[in-house]
This record gives structure tokens, sequence and C-alpha cells, in this order.
């Protein structure tokens, strides 16, 4: 299920936009001056599917609809009527389906006093005994601790799991898990990281470097994996013998097919030691060479293959991301001699050196890296391994803190990247360097006739 079109009618009590996604090509692009709305359209359609509905009381508009590719359809009504039975009822979504009566759900007014005053400090996320999500916070004037309700309504925006201030129909609960929807917002180089303990302790959250989080996350993600590859090794050795005993001679497989096979399993080992997902020195085994290969052997190097094929296939997926962000990184960071690697034990490996030399090449943390560096490994990073295949990214702002020279390559990685990922994209920009001659691609936003 996708969106194919999203329209909005009064948003600042001006506007009033359609755009038709780009269904085949997968990539939307929209620009338009600024205060046109375009941020505030991504905003939106992640405050409606992550149920974050803080968002959609905040920004005015009137109508805002979303066409799917079955059909379907749904319409967020907002009463901008101030009456005291309009304030019940104040945002309306309307769902339609072919054949059908269209459905309804009222979305309950916020419930925080007036008088609360928004300088509040996050203190404590948990799920308590039956599963019900708590947020503790602090106003910050009063000093006067809030739960339930009040807190989620500030601070939902967090993206807290299962995090809702008021039960939904299972029809829109099975809308929302069928668009997954991802905002990478133009401010990405802060990781806010809520104490996500049960117990209501006074700690305050870390507010670390993303790159520096994300390096540490994908550390974390080869190590799993590597874990995983070791768990499949251990089973497939203990059977091998066996395995051997009991295959039945292939007279369909050649010496030359073998030796084939043999190869390419070389390769890959080799791909991933480039990678970092395995060491150098590791399951040298790998390494058969192909003259070793005869009759006497021919049975057992074939049950060797399928099982090395097994084995390796764990890596599949991350090998494939590693190595596209390697390649469209690296080749970013070569103007300032510096290049990225990667290892399971720190992920994200920076260098530096000028000239030839190895003797002087340095290791950078990845926090010593510029602004624009930060912000394109970010981004990159998030679009490879923080979205589940088939998610509509927003990206807002991807030119910020780029130079002209990145600007140029964006449009292309970013297609060799959603065809890796299997992604749909929605970016908001100003920059015509991004856009290059892909003005087919566009949408451009526009003011009212005058």
């Amino acid at each position: 299920m996708r969106i194919k079109q999203i329209s909005v009618s009064g948003l600042f009590g001006i506007f009033d936009h359609v755009i038709p996604l780009n269904m085949d090509e997968r990539i939307t692009i929209i620009h338009g001056p600024n205060g046109f709305g375009k941020t505030a359209i991504l905003r939106i359609l992640n405050s409606f599917f992550n149920s974050q509905y803080s968002e959609l009381r905040a920004i005015p508009f009137k109508h805002f609809c979303l066409g799917f590719d079955d059909n379907t359809s749904i319409e967020i009504i907002k009463n901008t009527d101030n009456s005291e039975e309009a304030e019940k009822n104040n945002i309306v979504f309307k769902f339609y389906q072919p054949y059908s009566e269209p459905v309804y759900f009222y979305l309950k007014p916020r419930k925080i006093r007036s008088d609360r005053g928004f300088p509040m400090m996050f203190l404590d996320y948990g799920i308590e005994e039956r599963h019900t999500p708590i947020i503790r916070s602090l106003d910050i004037r009063t000093e006067e601790t809030l739960f339930s309700e009040e807190a989620v309504e500030h601070f939902n925006n967090l993206s807290f799991p299962n995090l809702k201030s008021q039960e939904e129909p299972n029809w829109l609960e099975q809308l929302q898990s069928n668009i997954h929807i991802r905002l990478i917002e133009s401010q990405r180089l802060l990781n806010f990281v809520p104490n996500r303990s049960s117990r209501r302790s006074a700690e305050t959250p870390s507010i670390l470097s993303t790159v520096s989080a994300y390096s540490d996350e994908l550390a974390k993600l080869m190590q799993d994996k590597f874990k995983e590859y070791g768990t499949i090794s251990q089973s497939l050795d203990r059977t091998f013998p066996v395995r051997v005993v009991k295959q039945q001679p292939s007279t369909d497989l050649t010496d030359e097919q073998l030796r084939h096979q043999l190869n390419e399993l070389e390769a890959t080992r080799s791909r991933l030691i480039e990678v970092g997902l395995l060491d150098k020195d590791e399951d040298a085994e790998f390494q058969i060479q192909p003259q070793d290969i005869d009759e006497s052997t021919k049975n057992a190097l074939s049950v060797y293959v399928q099982d090395v094929e097994k084995k390796l296939s764990v890596f599949a997926e991350i090998a494939s991301k590693i190595d596209l962000l390697r390649k469209i990184i690296n080749n970013k960071f070569a103007y300032s001699y510096k290049e990225i690697n990667f290892s399971k034990e720190k992920g994200f490996v920076v260098t530096t050196s000028y000239g030839s030399s190895l003797s002087n090449s340095k290791t950078l943390l990845p926090t010593d890296l510029s602004s624009g560096e930060q912000h394109e490994l970010v981004l990159l990073y998030e679009l490879l391994f923080k979205v589940q295949p088939n998610s509509l990214v927003l990206i807002d702002e991807p030119e910020l803190s780029l130079h002209v020279g990145w600007q140029v390559q964006f449009l292309k990685d970013l297609q060799d990247i959603t065809q890796l990922a299997d992604l749909n994209i929605l970016m908001a920009t100003h920059s015509p360097d991004i856009i290059q001659d892909r003005w087919d691609l566009t949408v451009e936003l526009k003011g009212p006739h005058k």
C-alpha cells in the first residue's frame, strides 16, 4: 500500500497544494519559496502515521487528504469553529473505501491546562506492569511532576513505542501499520536518548552526537551478524562429516563448476573482509585451492561449498549496505583527504592522510568530521539502516551544510540507495543543484492566485 497523492487546503490559512507522487521512479521533490509549507506537509504526514498528534494540532490547515494506490483515501479535517461543541471534535479522520460508507475517528482535544506553560524537562519513560506506557516530566517553572496524557501531549514527538493518549479504532491502526513513514529532519546532528527504565528516577536524558550514536549502533549490528554467523557455522560444522558420508555423488557437477564456486566464495570472503565483517585470518579454510580438487575430494567439497554459502549468506544484506555507504562517503570525503572504513569494534573508522605515506595517516573520531560531512554520513546511514523496506522517507532540506559538488551528486546517490533499500522518497528542497535536470520529479508549491 503506497501513497499516490497528497493534497492540503487552508495551510496557514493561505495555501492549497496538490502533490502527486512519482510511483515509478519513487522519488518526489517538492520545492517552493520559504513559508509555502514544504516542511509543514512533511510534518503532518509524519504526525499522522506515527500517532504524534500534537503536530496536527499545532500546524494550521483545514483539510489534508491522502490518496492510496488501492483506491482508498483518508481525509484529516480541522474544525476551525471556535464554539464549545467544535472544540470537542476539533480534528476528524475520515476514511473512504470503495463500495463502503466512510468511517470516522474524532481526535480528543488536548488535556493540558492552559496555565501549564511550555518549559518542561523530560525525565523518564518506561512500561509499567500492565504494558501501559508512562512518561514522567517536570514543569521547570513550577517543578511539578507530570504523568500520563499531559506529558504525552508534550513529548509524543519523541516517537516512544506504543505511546498514545487515546485508543484508536482497528481501521486506523491497520492503515497506519500499512504505511511506514520516517522523517529525516533538517536538524540531524544531535540524538536524544531517553532513559527507558521503568523506575521513576530523576535522571535526565542523554543528548548524543548522532554520528557517534550511529557508529556505536553499526558496530552492534555487525557484532550481531557475526554472532549469527558463528552459530550457523558451529551447527553446520558439527554435522559436516555425517552429511559428507550421506551425500550422493553428483554426476552433474563438473570440476570447472566446482572451481568457479570456490573462486566465488573467496571473492565474497574478500568483500566481507573489506567492509569489516570478517577478519583477515577468519576461516582461512575457505581458501581451498581449485587445483586441490580430485575425484576423492569432489563429493566432500560440494557439501563444503553449500555450507560456506549458507554461512556467508548471513552477511549479504548488511554487507551490500555497508559497501554502498562506503562507496558514496569515500567519494565525497576524498576531497578532504579522509577515508571511512568499518569495524565490528568501533563502527565508523575515519582516517585522514596527505600524500601516499601510510605513516602520515591519523585516526579521527566521527565527531571530528565537519558538520557537512556529519550531515551526509547521518543522512545516508538513516536511509540504509534505519528505514524498513517499502517505507516513505521524508527528507527535509538534504542540501543542509553540503557544498555544491555534493548537492549535484546527491540525487544519483539517492537513486542507488532507494533501489538497494527498496524505499520511496518525498523530499523538500530549495536547491536547484540537487534537482539538476530532473525537473520531471518535482512539484512546485505555489501561492494563491492574486
